[in-house]
């Protein structure tokens, strides 16, 4: 499922490309905002059965959706989400499909495989062998 956190304040739009998305200002976030009113670890938004769920990470200035302060939510298209002072809206499903229809890609068949080349590199080392007595 695609679903996408749409700035409303004109900045930068954020993709969700994967299951767990963990948002924060630390450089382990998968989403880095270097902002001071977004904590280390913010928030964490996950993709499950056809919906996107929110969880606050005990943030300073909160997680908001639609105005109300939440410790983790549902979130529905065209929810408004403010993670402390930043705004999104939220697009996922048909409404994100019908704004940015995916780009189709065309596979040209007709041009032969190329072999696999084997990797000259083992998969597993093999263990180095001491002498006995050292």
């Amino acid at each position: 499922m695609r679903a996408k956190l749409v700035a409303t304040d004109g900045g930068n739009s954020i993709d969700l490309v994967k299951d767990l998305t963990l948002l924060g200002r630390d450089e382990d976030c998968d989403i880095r905002i270097d902002h001071k009113s977004i904590s280390k670890l913010h928030c964490v938004i996950a993709k499950t059965d056809g919906l996107l769920l929110i969880r606050d990470l005990g943030s300073t200035n909160g997680t908001r959706v639609n105005g109300q302060r939440v410790r983790r939510a549902a979130l529905l298209p065209n929810d408004t989400l403010a993670v402390a002072n930043l705004k999104y809206r939220v697009m996922f499903g048909a409404d994100l499909e019908a704004e940015n229809p995916p780009i189709p890609i065309k596979v040209d068949i007709e041009r032969p495989t190329e072999p696999i080349q084997r990797n000259a590199l083992p998969d597993v080392y093999p263990e180095t062998k001491t002498p006995p007595g050292k």
